[in-house]
């Protein structure tokens, strides 16, 4: 009898990155960082105690399509920002949670992300949402705001699963890549 061959993937215990995205709306810019890893390592467990330890202002939610469709793999979203109204709340638990569950599905059709995977793997998504959009005054286009979370998030997943920017390049561009708000305040503009 004759022995089948199995092909094992190299596990993936934690890969890091994060990505930004503007449109010409200030509200609209978009921010993820992203873990991805097992379930059965550090991003499961991390997974399980941020979904179980539940703060006020930073709820942490599923990526989902919509209720009842959450995406794979599982993916949890965490605000970077105390979350100030309901405004704020729901566009993050609306437009930004369904552009982030679509970036997941997409990292998976690109391939960034292993299709034979997706059940074995977990992600931390935290979310950026520029706090202007908690004021009733600013408007909101949430397809301009989809599309950028949408697109940051699917390129942090990139950048996670490629190991970017590499190493060698980090070296090679050290001198030329300046920190945005630090050059503010050195310039006297923070």
């Amino acid at each position: 009898m004759a022995r089948a061959r199995t092909t094992r993937r190299q596990r993936i215990v934690m890969r890091s990155g994060e990505a930004l995205v503007e449109a010409d709306e200030a509200w609209s810019a978009a921010e993820p960082e992203v873990v991805i890893g097992e379930l059965d390592g550090p991003v499961g467990h991390a997974i399980a105690n941020l979904i179980g330890d539940q703060v006020k202002g930073h709820t942490r939610v599923w990526a989902i399509l919509n209720s009842d469709v959450q995406v794979r793999p599982a993916t949890l979203m965490v605000s970077k920002y105390t979350a100030p109204n309901a405004r704020y709340t729901n566009i993050l638990m609306g437009t930004v949670q369904a552009a982030i569950a679509n970036a997941v599905l997409d990292a998976v059709r690109a391939g960034d992300i292993p299709k034979g995977a997706v059940n074995d793997l977990g992600i931390i998504v935290a979310v950026w949402l520029d706090p202007a959009v908690a004021d009733a005054k600013t408007k909101i286009d949430h397809a301009v705001l989809f599309r950028t979370h949408r697109e940051a998030t699917a390129k942090a997943i990139h950048k996670a699963m490629h190991h970017e920017p590499s190493i060698d390049w980090l070296l090679r561009n050290q001198a030329k890549v300046g920190h945005y708000f630090h050059e503010l305040g050195v310039k006297g503009e923070l």
